[in-house]
């Protein structure tokens, strides 16, 4: 796990890639102050977002069975401390063959924390609705500002994004509005998979999906042109009924 923390900016082997493009520092008030560093004993590293205080939701490619995770807390002066998780959940009907290739599939999972993060006010998932080219959601995650540069990572930033193509229930896909994903632009990078994605329509931050890969501009590989998105509209009841076989109801969500 020390390997884990020297390199947790790092996701090795994974098809979704971190935060590029300038993005800023994100503020710990409002939807950012939910997200949460996850890393695992391979080296790799991963977004996540506290949906209650002891349980958290991100990608399931990042969370994939042979390894363990663990989540990184930050005190004031950025000295890390690790957090035991004490169960994982996967979606029964993802596929990493389908993720790879950029195919809709349940990349979705929750992890169960050993204790309770410190108070927080934990995000709200969103019921889902109809989404529109050019809507607007910010992404928040820990990914690296530099492809390849794990020492760019580690710190959370967002990022406000625009729908593009033709946004469904199986998948969203992201671009930076004024690049377009035609050229260098901002959007998801190493470490951002599983990140949380915010509606802001609602006058009010609601989480509706999960980051599961990106692409480079032009569709090429790497980074800064789509972020491709994992909704939860379809795995919404499946999100509240593990969490409460789990152990950590979700309340009115």
């Amino acid at each position: 796990m020390r390997r884990a923390l020297a390199i947790c900016g790092l996701l090795l082997g994974s098809p979704a890639l971190a935060m590029v493009g300038g993005a800023p520092v994100a503020t710990e008030a409002g939807s950012a102050g939910r997200a949460v560093l996850i890393v695992g004993s391979r080296g790799n590293s991963c977004t996540g977002t506290a949906i209650a205080r002891d349980l958290v939701l991100t990608a399931a490619h990042c969370v994939l069975p042979g390894a363990d995770y663990k989540l990184v807390e930050f005190d004031a002066a950025r000295r890390p401390r690790l957090k035991e998780v004490a169960r994982i959940a996967h979606h029964p009907q993802f596929s990493l063959p389908a993720l790879r290739a950029h195919r809709a599939t349940a990349d979705v999972a929750l992890l169960k924390l050993a204790e309770p993060l410190p108070a927080l006010s934990p995000a709200g998932i969103g019921a889902g609705g109809a989404v529109e080219p050019g809507d607007r959601f910010m992404v928040a995650g820990f990914g690296v500002t530099v492809r390849g540069d794990g020492r760019s990572g580690g710190i959370l930033r967002s990022a406000t994004l625009a729908a593009t193509g033709r946004p469904g229930g199986l998948q969203l896909r992201l671009v930076d509005p004024a690049a377009g994903g035609d050229r260098p632009g901002l959007g998801a990078c190493t470490g951002d998979s599983g990140a949380p994605v915010f509606d802001l329509r609602a006058g009010r931050p609601l989480l509706i999906g999960v980051v599961s890969w990106s692409t480079g501009p032009g569709n090429s590989a790497g980074c800064g042109g789509l972020t491709g998105v994992t909704p939860l509209v379809r795995y919404r009841d499946w999100i509240v009924d593990a969490a409460r076989r789990m152990g950590s109801p979700l309340g009115n969500q």
